[in-house]
């Protein structure tokens, strides 16, 4: 079994989701006491949070390489960024490291293509949402048509994660909300919609919703899992 370098702490509420679907997912694999063989790097959310704030992504690239020079000096095989919005500095933290990055817009990918649909919606940070770095990858290498909310949406569901679903706050006003961003994307054309935050699926459920969800934390964390026992 390989080593997976989990790039954590964006929000400590989803790194917990990680760190228990890839060990349940080991376990359910080799059965027994099983369980992965993990390296968890956990930053300090505050300063993160100020910096995309501030816009400073050419900081935060170099934050997010130093974190992975540490996880791969303590011996991991393969990144994990636990985190969607994170991924703006996908490209930093390959050329930082020797080892592998899996991408999680490539893990969410794969299900979309397995269901076969071609148009998705788009919900994260304003950040995941408004920038080219998540929405050009899904169009460009896989193929898919992505829509994001109208701006209004937009502001709705990026407050949401950061004054409640990073705080730990679960509000059923607040999963009504995004059920309601879901119809409209729905309505222009979605076929199923992306929770491309992972504090998103704390809230939103696939029950929740008349079309598909893809929930990026179980798909990515159930692509660590298949790579680290090389399936």
């Amino acid at each position: 079994m390989k080593t997976i370098g989990l790039l954590g702490g964006m929000t400590w509420h989803s790194t917990i989701e990680y760190y228990r679907l890839i060990n349940d997912g080991i376990q359910k694999r080799l059965g027994g006491s099983h369980s992965a063989r993990c390296i968890l790097y956990s930053v300090e959310f505050a300063e993160v949070e100020r910096l995309q704030n501030e816009g400073a992504w050419e900081a935060l690239a170099g934050f997010m390489a130093d974190a992975a020079k540490r996880v791969e000096q303590a011996g991991a095989d393969l990144i994990v960024i636990c985190a969607n919005t994170m991924h703006q500095m996908a490209g930093a933290v390959e050329a930082a490291v020797s080892i592998p990055l899996l991408h999680i817009a490539d893990a969410t990918a794969g299900e979309i293509r397995r269901q076969g649909l071609h148009t998705v919606g788009l919900l994260g940070t304003r950040f995941t949402m408004e920038l080219d770095f998540y929405r050009n990858r899904l169009e460009e290498k896989h193929g898919f048509r992505v829509v994001v909310p109208g701006k209004e949406d937009r502001d709705a569901v990026h407050r949401i994660i950061y004054e409640e679903l990073g705080r730990g706050i679960i509000s059923e006003s607040s999963r009504e909300l995004y059920r309601s961003v879901i119809g409209n994307l729905h309505t222009d054309g979605a076929e199923g919609v992306i929770l491309g935050c992972t504090e998103i699926p704390l809230l939103i459920r696939p029950e929740d919703c008349s079309i598909p969800t893809f929930d990026t934390t179980m798909l990515h964390a159930a692509a660590a899992v298949e790579w680290a026992l090389g399936i």
